[in-house]
């Protein structure tokens, strides 16, 4: 494989990093490698190195691994069969009966109910904090805290809380560091240069780009990939080798995607937030000063609330055009959604109240499509 350790910029990465050369039998691009079991020639002892699918170092896997951390800048990297596997998979290695984790108050549906549901079956305690007041953050801890877990832009309401702050709050309490990059993708943060220990991805989304697999990853040291690597071989989320092709495939066009949508939401929020029939836009780019200190970028999705509440949401998606009505996000099209009907669902009302997700919250993804076209439509959709 090529080195990766090569201190090229980032699209110079995303299509030579972590690819074979020369080319499988001349092969341009990397091959799918569809087999499930690999000749043993008594290379290992060890039973998390030998090559085995369900291990997850199929040549496809290990271009992926060498490609996504060289995107972020770290040591290591591992690819799941979703964004929850890597999730579920990261919490279960670093912590353990009797632990205790801190978890920012806003987070994606299907975090908070594996934290809260879930991980209380095994003996694993948490607790929330409000990731933009510092000041409170020490009175969330406990003897047996062993982790902090937030997110770069949270969902769905585009919070970026002091990411520097929050790693350096973990560094001096002895806490491993976890942070979901899927928002921003490695183009616009790369949590390792930051000093978090763990960056986790639904791969699903910007990653992958195309709206066509589900995949996760973990990105960090060799050290904790490999136990994150360990517990996965046991717990059996692996990603399939046709869609490691696939999510190999959509990152080489990650870099003039992500830019695209980019500027293309950073359109779309400003025109809603003049809008007289928007009542607030949730968007990192309007005015968040922790989102222009850290951010490159301020990414693709934004959420936004009508002044005539559920039903106006309700017209307003049945009129849009281009937006598909769909859940998930950070694909070539455009989507929209009510978080409390699809990614928040698992949360009670009042749960959701109080973060400010309300049953009219609309959010977007902003695709590829013309952001005048995307505007055009918007605009239509809401005068009538």
């Amino acid at each position: 494989m090529k080195n990766s350790s090569i201190k090229h910029k980032l699209d110079t990465k995303l299509i030579h990093a972590g690819e074979p050369r020369p080319g499988v039998l001349g092969a341009v691009s990397l091959p799918v490698f569809q087999s499930a079991t690999y000749e043993y020639s008594g290379e290992s002892t060890d039973y998390h190195d030998l090559r085995y699918i369900r291990l997850n170092n199929t040549p496809n896997h290990v271009a992926l691994h060498q490609k996504l951390a060289a995107l972020e800048n770290a040591e290591d990297a591992l690819v799941f069969a979703s964004g929850m596997a890597a999730i579920s998979t990261a919490l279960l290695t670093v912590l353990r009966a009797g632990d205790h984790v801190i978890l920012q108050n806003c987070l994606y549906g299907g975090t908070h109910d594996f934290a809260t549901k879930d991980l209380p079956d095994y003996g694993i305690g948490h607790g929330f904090i409000d990731a933009e007041r510092p000041e409170t953050w020490e009175k969330a801890l406990k003897p047996n805290t062993r982790a902090l877990y937030v997110e770069t832009i949270s969902n769905p309401m585009m919070k970026v809380a002091d990411l520097k702050a929050l790693a350096a709050f973990a560094k001096k309490h002895g806490l491993v560091s976890m942070i979901d990059n899927t928002f921003a993708s490695p183009v616009n943060f790369r949590p390792i240069e930051w000093g978090f220990d763990i960056s986790l991805h639904s791969a699903t989304k910007y990653l992958n780009g195309h709206t066509d697999i589900v995949a996760g990853a973990a990105i960090g040291s060799k050290a904790i990939i490999a136990k994150i690597k360990h517990k996965l071989d046991h717990l059996g989320g692996s990603l399939d080798p046709h869609a490691c092709f696939l999510l190999h495939r959509g990152l080489k066009t990650l870099g003039v995607r992500v830019r695209r949508q980019n500027e293309s939401a950073g359109k779309l929020a400003k025109f809603l937030a003049r809008h007289r029939a928007v009542k607030s836009v949730n968007y990192p780019g309007l005015g968040q000063k922790n989102a222009a200190k850290f951010l490159d970028g301020f990414g693709g999705m934004l959420s936004f609330e009508l002044k005539g509440g559920l039903a106006a949401a309700r017209k307003f998606m049945r009129r849009v055009t281009l937006p598909v009505v769909a859940p998930s996000l950070g694909g070539v099209e455009s989507l929209v959604t009510r978080p409390a009907t699809t990614s928040h669902a698992g949360m009670t009302a009042n749960e959701r109240q109080a973060l400010g997700i309300t049953d009219s919250l609309v959010r977007v993804s902003v695709g590829l499509e013309d952001a005048g076209d995307l505007i055009a439509d918007f605009d239509q959709a809401l005068k009538r």
